[in-house]
């Protein structure tokens, strides 16, 4: 990265040159992944350990893959069978972990700002795999890097981010990350469902889907986070569906060229209709299959001897 940067904590750990350096660099690694054997030397010798004390899918497989390919150790942490259960803190489960030699650390965890915190007791570098309603820092990374494999420079281009603003970490990452890269962002929600601090983001908002869909380079929906709200805030989903959710009548009036994506997973027939996430520019497993590639580059650059031995090590592979 352009500065010394030992963790990714947030979006804005990062300016437009060193997200830049981030992007180019992914393309090398998703060229390893259409190997006959996807896998470089890159971080061998390098231990990387895995802290999600919330439940996850896509974001884990992806960070232990982008582990395995570039030959890095990786060891597993699973709060349903630690010593959490037995009430044990999160300061001496890290410091735990810690004292088994690590080099990286990647955690999710359900409070905002606990990487944060882990940073300040670990000489480990920590990436910020999702934080309460925080930060997703990689996930916007791909993101970004999906939408410009189809788009191209995205300076003007305009995002609508539709659906659970309020209770997502994802959109407060990708309104700092696309903004950062010349994109207009305009948010589509019920009043209920946006920050109560949405005056101080870069954004326009609107509650009218219909009214700005025509105008959408890439059309970015959220699921409802049921599991973080304590409140009814829409009446019904079903209404949700019909106010904002994208059906086909409306991905029928995205421009042709527009991009519809999903952090996942998605809740077919609330915030995405089913027929519509099928569709060829619903770049969801695009998305998916991107992560590895961002997340290997993340990985390396935070733990590996930076870019300087990115095209010698790869080429060497």
């Amino acid at each position: 990265m352009t500065g010394p940067v030992r963790h990714l904590l947030s979006i804005a750990d990062l300016d437009r040159d060193s997200i830049e350096q981030i992007l180019d660099l992914t393309e090398s690694f998703a060229e390893v992944g259409e190997r006959n054997i996807p896998k470089v030397p890159a971080l061998r010798g390098k231990t990387i350990a895995w802290l999600f004390y919330e439940d996850s899918t896509r974001t884990r497989l992806s960070f232990e893959t982008a582990a395995k390919r570039l030959s890095a150790d990786t060891m597993n942490f699973s709060v349903s069978t630690s010593s959490v259960k037995k009430g044990e803190s999160l300061r001496d489960t890290v410091s735990t972990i810690e004292a088994m030699g690590v080099d990286g650390v990647v955690v999710r965890h359900s409070a905002a700002g606990a990487p944060n915190r882990i940073a300040e007791w670990v000489d480990a570098a920590v990436v910020n795999a999702g934080d309460g309603w925080n930060q997703h820092p990689t996930q916007s990374l791909l993101d970004l890097y999906t939408a410009r494999s189809h788009l191209g420079d995205l300076d003007g281009r305009h995002m609508l981010i539709v659906g659970d603003i309020k209770h997502s970490r994802v959109a407060r990452s990708n309104v700092s990350a696309f903004t950062e890269m010349g994109a207009d962002v305009t948010l589509v929600a019920p009043r209920t469902l946006l920050p109560a601090d949405i005056d101080h983001w870069p954004v326009e908002v609107t509650h009218d889907l219909d009214s700005v869909i025509e105008s959408a380079d890439i059309c970015y929906l959220l699921r409802m986070q049921l599991e973080r709200q304590e409140l009814a805030y829409v009446p019904t989903l079903r209404e949700f569906h019909t106010e904002w959710g994208l059906d086909p009548r409306r991905a029928d009036l995205l421009p042709e060229h527009a991009l519809i994506m999903h952090p996942g997973p998605m809740n077919r027939g609330v915030e995405i209709d089913g027929s519509v996430a099928d569709r060829p520019n619903a770049l969801m497993t695009q998305q998916v299959a991107n992560g590895v590639a961002v997340r290997m580059a993340v990985l390396y650059l935070l733990l590996g001897s930076g870019l300087d031995l990115v095209d010698e090590r790869l080429a060497a592979a």
